[in-house]
């Protein structure tokens, strides 16, 4: 099933977004990071090259949200910036996909963005790593093609892979830290914890104290034990504050930041009085490396009691948070510093300094995501022009067929000219296959957009490969290019264009039945020949503003709604195509005389043909109307000169330039011919009677 496509507000939302924040971060609008990364708690910034923001689950990064256009400077047909946001595992699965930015004419309007957001999100649960052999459309798990935009859906999808597959290789020489594992809630005891080292103590007696400090007492007497632990994985942390209390904490945490619980019983207390007015726990700090994290009281939180089965009765409990920025890396061992100060008030010397050493378990740690790259086969190594001409080849010898029976049609047309029947009903088959297969199969219906693409590309940093990624619309305007130097604008008007034949097969089908035809005065013909050129104009200084602009102006072509979309468009515009093509079944191509931009667009250069290919004579215009009366455009003057800015080389008037049965210079000649055989023929069966007799 073939999907269309428009902008989604999602993506007007994102651009917003993106402007102001200059990155995505954990508070982006909830549809951007819905249609992205579902599962994500948090997506960071933008960083890295290619640039890319890491995606967060559970407080792990296990992927990355990235910009087609930041990172393979994705474009479509004429250069024109083609942006897809795009959420990938570190595994090359798609989350989700969101159409960010473009300007491709055929989808920019008429377009439903349901449709839209169907074909883009279709990319969810696409693995990018899966070699594709240049054939995404038979991939599995690729999404289909956007009906009537075939390139553009071409280029999305190789976007898509490509930027995906740059950002995951890139990432994955990078990744060779461990992680932590904050892996779901398993219930484990008390006793379980420290025996497997999640939670480590430090056990000081009067004794022990007494040989940094000086103080009385019972020898053999508790002076701390001292307890600490990583709350961060379920499993530690869900034990010792219970599992709601543990997902509401870290519900309101950064992904990237952690909290230690540290207790304590015995004479001696870590917390002290002092950070009630300082703000400071002077008593103790973290030390991890070269970092010191000093403990503040905007980190403290108190903890009445654990709740793992087992747990003792402790005189003091405190969780602290360590965010992000203090630099703590829970995966790396750190140490937790007693400072054992006046023990009767809140003196502030330092008496002496005792440690409590933690390192999290092994159990705890994983190795670092390495995304398995896999090399891509050389096919798909090669420029995306490249591979669609490959993949369209079948349609690409179909076109060059057409173009080669179409040359000879040209080249030999003296010949061909002769045989009226053969004429008439050859050029109506063809007709109907320039309508049915390059137009509504293939998709070779050109435009005055493509005109107004190419001329901006020129102005600018021209590339070729921009326009060779429809292979038949490249090949139609090259075949088009030397043709209006050979015969004009005629060639493409009158024979490979599927609206043009539309009309022209609709108007047969027409005067079959009976339907009366009507003649528009020569005089008012010609002044509404300029109809065409006011509006290829118009649309051209409309560009000079935006391609955008001239792309919804455009719409006055309606080619996209009865070609390229085979009227499968919301009413006005099927209802637009309508009156135009009943206004052709009584004026012969209506749409092409009066108000094609194309033809227009076409006529300008076509001035320069170097070849006259249309025969005529002394007597045309003068003796005779014949050809003028019965050209179905109205392209001959009454004086007789063909108009090659309106001729669409039908080769009508060349029938009856060979005719001898309607060419009146041609129907003397052949009755003196007649009469001189006649007068021979007479003479002779004289002869022979005289001798008989």
């Amino acid at each position: 099933m073939n999907i269309r496509t428009g902008i989604g507000a999602a993506g007007v939302a994102f651009v917003v977004f993106l402007s102001a924040a200059g990155a995505v971060r954990g508070d982006a609008p909830n549809d951007v990071r819905a249609a992205t990364y579902p599962d994500a708690d948090r997506i960071g910034a933008f960083a890295g090259t290619p640039p890319a923001a890491p995606a967060f689950v559970q407080g792990r990064q296990a992927g990355y949200v990235l910009s087609t256009a930041d990172v393979v400077g994705s474009t479509g047909y004429g250069g024109e910036v083609i942006d897809v946001l795009v959420g990938v595992t570190n595994a090359g699965t798609i989350t989700g996909a969101l159409l960010r930015k473009h300007n491709e004419p055929i989808l920019v309007i008429g377009i439903a963005e349901r449709d839209l957001q169907s074909f883009v999100g279709g990319f969810a649960g696409f693995n990018v790593l899966v070699p594709t052999a240049g054939r995404l459309h038979h991939a599995a798990g690729a999404p289909d093609g956007i009906a009537g935009a075939t390139v553009s859906s071409t280029v999305i999808q190789d976007a898509v892979v490509r930027a995906a597959r740059a950002v995951l290789r890139s990432r994955a020489a990078t990744q060779s830290g461990p992680t932590l594992k904050r892996d779901a809630y398993v219930k484990a005891t008390w006793e379980a914890l420290n025996a497997d080292a999640s939670i480590q103590r430090r056990r000081l007696t009067v004794a022990d104290a007494a040989e940094k400090i000086d103080i009385g007492g019972d020898p053999n007497g508790l002076f701390i034990e001292l307890y600490a632990a990583l709350l961060t994985p379920a499993r530690i942390g869900g034990n010792l504050l219970g599992a709601r209390d543990h997902q509401r904490l870290f519900a309101a945490l950064g992904a990237d930041d952690n909290a230690v619980l540290i207790a304590a019983d015995g004479y001696y207390s870590f917390k002290g009085r002092a950070y009630r007015k300082s703000g400071v726990f002077n008593r103790i700090q973290i030390v991890q490396g070269a970092n010191t994290i000093p403990l503040y009281r905007d980190m403290y939180g108190n903890v009445d009691h654990l709740k793992a089965d087992g747990s003792p009765q402790l005189r003091e409990i405190a969780r602290f948070v360590l965010a992000k920025e203090t630099g703590f890396d829970p995966v790396q061992p750190w140490r937790l510093d007693l400072y054992v100060r006046d023990p009767a008030g809140d003196g502030s010397a330092s008496l002496g300094v005792f440690s409590l050493d933690y390192r999290l378990p092994d159990a705890y740690i994983a190795a670092a995501p390495q995304t398995a790259i896999e090399v891509p086969p050389a096919d798909t190594t090669r420029p995306l022009w490249q591979r669609i001409w490959e993949s369209r080849r079948w349609q690409i010898a179909g076109v060059l067929g057409l173009l080669t029976v179409l040359t000879g049609v040209l080249v030999f047309q003296d010949q061909l000219v002769r045989y009226r029947r053969f004429r008439d009903l050859g050029r109506l088959a063809f007709l109907s296959v320039v309508l049915v297969w390059l137009g509504w199969y293939a998709g070779g219906q050109l435009s005055v957009l493509q005109v107004l693409t190419f001329a901006h590309a020129l102005l600018g940093a021209f590339r070729w490969e921009h326009f060779l990624v429809d292979p038949l619309i490249f090949i139609l305007w090259g075949y088009v290019a030397v043709t209006l130097l050979f015969w004009g604008r005629g060639v493409y008007c009158g024979w490979l264009c599927p609206f043009g034949a539309l009309q022209e097969l609709m108007n047969a089908a027409a005067r079959r039945i009976g339907v009366p035809q009507l003649k528009v005065p020569f005089a008012v013909h010609e002044r509404l020949w300029a109809i065409k050129y006011i509006i290829f104009l118009g649309l051209f200084a409309a560009s000079l503003h935006t391609i955008r602009e001239a792309t919804l102006l455009a719409e006055v072509e309606p080619f996209k709604t009865a070609i390229t979309m085979a009227f499968m468009r919301s009413w006005p515009f099927v209802l637009y195509v309508a009156a135009l093509l009943a206004a052709g079944l009584f004026v012969e191509r209506f749409f092409c005389r009066y108000l094609c931009p194309l033809g227009a667009a076409l006529a300008i250069p076509a001035r320069l043909r170097m070849f006259n290919w249309l025969r005529r004579r002394h007597q045309c215009g003068r003796e005779c109307q014949i050809c003028s009366e019965r050209c179905t455009v109205q392209a001959i003057h009454p004086t007789g000169e063909i108009n090659p800015n309106e001729c669409i080389h039908c080769l009508e008037c060349q029938t009856y330039y060979v005719d001898d049965h309607v060419c009146p210079p041609l129907v003397a000649k052949r009755k003196k011919l007649e009469r001189r055989h006649a007068l021979a023929a007479g003479q002779d069966i004289g002869a022979e009677v005289a001798q008989h007799d």
